[in-house]
């Protein structure tokens, strides 16, 4: 009796240095075999994605692009006030049907800069944050590189004992602090500021070491059989290939030092030596009546500024350092 009919199924040989395809209809093809091999052309239909399938990841990803843009939003809607409010005089602040200034009232930041000590509070922010940066940044470094590298006896205890110090506020020890700083005759100074970050940050040394420890140890024993020393190690292996979370650091101490409030509103008396952030409490608190308003929100712009410069030209880096830190325990 005469057998069901079977999938015809064909072969022949695809010439050396070309690819086999064949048509599936409606333009699509699909490669059939390797240069030089037998090419095999098959009936068995190709699965194909349901169509429900794409439309519900499609909805899927325009919720969650939803979600993105109306959290940016949210958080987006005070910085755009404090930007209109600062091109604003005090009747154009009172306006409901006003959402807009034209022209904008660039009279408020040449105000603030010429008759109020704004530049004496941009410079001592500069220094403050300046030295924490550069100076604090190195120490973290080479902390973090003894921790990372060194197996020195106690070197875990003394670890957890520095992580440990995270959980200790500035608020509980500032009285003890403040009388050691009395002591040392540097209240109303900047020394306050500038000397407990020369020693670097729990913080910053913790995600430091993390990031060294993903480096192969490998690298070290080669530059150490070249005849580096551990600094040149150091400086010449370790710190090139940890650019990300070096980045990262110098970000989130500038963040941290810019916009250090508390220490300075405790330690600082002198109009001309406080800080831009403590500056900024002088118009919260009523210190300047005229256009209160105004003005607050101009020296506000002036204070967030240097941060917006700094994370545009850093986020690159500072995401890339926040996503490798801690793949290695």
């Amino acid at each position: 009796m005469p057998t069901p009919a079977q999938p015809r199924v064909s072969a022949r040989t695809q010439p050396t240095g070309s690819s086999a395809t064949a048509s599936l209809g409606g333009g699509l093809t699909t490669p059939l075999g390797t240069p030089g091999q037998p090419v095999v052309y098959s009936s068995k239909p190709i699965t194909v994605r349901s169509t429900s399938v794409r439309v519900m990841r499609a909805l899927v990803r325009a919720l969650f692009y939803l979600l993105l843009i109306g959290g940016s939003v949210m958080y987006a809607i005070p910085f755009i006030y404090m930007v209109r409010w600062s091109f604003m005089t005090t009747s154009q602040v009172y306006d409901p049907d006003l959402f807009w200034p034209f022209p904008p009232a660039w009279e408020n930041y040449t105000y603030v800069w010429q008759h109020h000590p704004v530049p004496w509070w941009l410079f001592n922010s500069f220094i403050v944050t300046f030295i924490g940066v550069t100076v604090g940044t190195f120490v973290s470094c080479v902390v973090a590189y003894g921790f990372a590298r060194l197996d020195f006896p106690g070197s875990r205890v003394i670890f957890m004992v520095l992580l440990s110090t995270m959980m200790l506020p500035l608020h509980v020890t500032i009285i003890p602090v403040v009388i050691i700083f009395r002591d040392l005759g540097w209240l109303d100074t900047l020394w306050p500021l500038i000397v407990p970050g020369l020693g670097g940050g729990a913080f910053y040394i913790f995600i430091l070491r993390q990031f060294f420890m993903t480096i192969p140890i490998e690298l070290d024993e080669a530059a150490r059989t070249d005849g580096a020393s551990r600094l040149g190690i150091l400086f010449r292996v370790i710190l090139p290939l940890s650019k990300p979370a070096i980045a990262t650091v110098a970000a989130l101490s500038f963040i941290g030092n810019w916009n250090d409030f508390f220490l300075p509103l405790i330690v600082l008396n002198s109009p001309d030596r406080i800080t831009l952030p403590v500056g900024l409490r002088y118009f919260a608190a009523g210190q300047y009546m005229e256009q209160q308003h105004t003005l607050q929100m101009a020296v506000a712009m002036i204070s967030v500024m240097p941060i917006i410069v700094v994370f545009f030209f850093a986020q690159r880096q500072f995401v890339r350092g926040i996503t490798l830190t801690g793949i290695k325990g």
